[in-house]
């Protein structure tokens, strides 16, 4: 078994869209359901691993109430700096969930998507990334 995916249920398509296509996804595949849903396949480059955006209208036999982040934990990313990361973020709507801290080398941080889904920051410290630099 290999793990190709994270699926992701949103309201607003659109808006989902171009909150991760600001982050440098690109659309892989997109296409329409059955029952009259909507999915998107993301891809970022040079990585195999693809986020689905699955969009279900009143009626589709998938829909249900949206329980806000409650179908997904979190997803990570790898970051250089988490700081700046945090600030291009909140540009784009994105809101923070937990505050910046560190870990050994590395500085931490969550904030939410569109939907209330969690992205964690994972990057080095500024002090560890500056002495590397040196």
């Amino acid at each position: 078994m290999r793990f190709i995916y994270t699926g992701v249920r949103v309201r607003d398509l659109q808006k989902s869209l171009r909150f991760y296509r600001s982050l440098g996804f690109r659309v892989a595949n997109r296409g329409k359901m059955e029952h009259g849903g909507v999915y998107v396949q993301l891809k970022m480059p040079f990585t195999s691993q693809m986020l689905e955006l699955n969009y279900y209208p009143k009626g589709s036999r998938f829909y249900e109430r949206y329980k806000n982040g409650s179908e997904l934990d979190h997803l990570g990313f790898s970051v250089e700096d988490t700081e700046e990361c945090l600030k291009r973020l909140k540009k784009i709507g994105a809101r923070l969930a937990v505050k910046p801290w560190s870990e050994g080398d590395a500085t931490l941080a969550f904030v939410k998507d569109p939907d209330g889904i969690w992205i964690e920051l994972l990057g080095h410290t500024r002090k560890k990334s500056q002495e590397q630099n040196r």
